[in-house]
């Protein structure tokens, strides 16, 4: 007897914070201008958390969207992606999901930084084919302006906060939205390219200023995000045997326009076939790629049977991605 063990995309979801920072307000406490932002990074504006408002309280949003969006009301595993948990100890996972109304289920962050939405999709996968679940919750949700210098004209302009969501079903490799192959990486040598010292049970509190926010060497993370992103996305081609021209729309992460740009041409993609929504969300980390999908449905650059590759990179370092053929969803308004 056959067994239903592909994860198969069945829902979809995004919420973004009202409050609404855009490039001008920045340049009143920044060295910096509108022109400078938008020519190296695409962005015109991002969403920021008020304070009070946490990681859980988007994934609780954009999960709900989610939910709704697959027509059901129960899953048998929530999976949140996050580099911002509201806490240290425990997980934010499980307040998630009993939040969402999903109690006694499964639920567990995990941590890949702005990778996170594509390790998690693969780890909901590995339950799915498992059978220890049949429908799983993914979310990647990061209050990324908190890891943040204020000061720093360097990252500022570039993060913003927001969560986007998916439910997975048990389902056949062939059905519509049937995911993958994955192609999963990670290089440690590379941490202190993105990284925020302290925090950790190595420095627990600051030992220098700045130590509790992120710190970026800008030029070698646009060099390994180009071509790992690119190098991933061959292999998940040439696991499916599809060429570059089979494929209709690139999803990548969002961190950066000239990063996509970068990977599209690598790979021999037409910059028409990028999704793009960076230009009013900045980069979300973890809810970039689930947020460009769900802006892609809304706007029309996503269409039922479209096949989309899917591509992360993030601090770790950490890279992967994946593809399927596209579902027709029906996916409220981001926010």
């Amino acid at each position: 007897m056959a067994t239903r063990s592909t994860a198969v995309l069945a829902g979809l979801g995004g919420w973004l914070p009202p409050r609404v920072v855009d490039n001008v307000e920045l340049t009143t406490r920044l060295d910096t201008t509108d022109e400078w932002i938008r020519s190296r990074t695409g962005i015109a504006e991002r969403r920021v958390v008020d304070d009070g408002m946490s990681t859980v309280d988007m994934a609780v949003e954009a999960g709900a969207r989610a939910l709704r969006s697959a027509g059901t009301e129960h899953v048998d595993a929530v999976v949140l992606a996050t580099a911002t948990p509201d806490q240290p100890c425990p997980a934010s996972a499980p307040q998630v999901a009993t939040r969402l109304g999903q109690r006694d289920v499964a639920a567990f962050d995990v941590g890949a930084v702005c990778s996170g939405f594509l390790y998690a999709l693969a780890t909901a996968a590995g339950l799915i084919a498992g059978r220890v679940a049949r429908d799983v919750l993914v979310v990647g949700s990061d209050a990324f302006t908190t890891l943040v210098d204020p000061a720093d004209r360097g990252t500022v302009p570039i993060f913003g906060d927001g969560a986007g969501a998916v439910v997975l079903r048990a389902g056949e490799d062939d059905d519509p939205g049937a995911l993958g192959p994955f192609d999963l990486h990670s290089d440690g040598s590379g941490t202190d390219l993105l990284v925020v010292p302290a925090g950790g049970s190595r420095q627990k509190t600051p030992q220098q200023p700045g130590d509790a926010y992120l710190h970026m060497e800008g030029p070698a993370v646009f060099r390994h995000a180009t071509a790992r992103m690119a190098e991933s996305s061959r292999a998940v081609l040439d696991e499916l045997g599809w060429t570059v021209g089979d494929v209709d729309r690139f999803v990548g992460h969002q961190a950066n326009i000239r990063i996509l740009n970068t990977v599209a041409k690598q790979l021999g993609l037409p910059a028409d076939g990028l999704v793009v929504n960076i230009g009013h969300t900045g980069n979300t980390s973890a809810a970039s790629i689930p947020l460009a999908l769900a802006d892609g449905v809304r706007d029309g650059s996503l269409q039922g049977g479209d096949r989309v590759l899917l591509a992360a990179f993030g601090a770790g370092l950490t890279w992967g991605a994946t593809a399927l053929r596209w579902p027709d969803l029906a996916v409220e308004p981001v926010g």
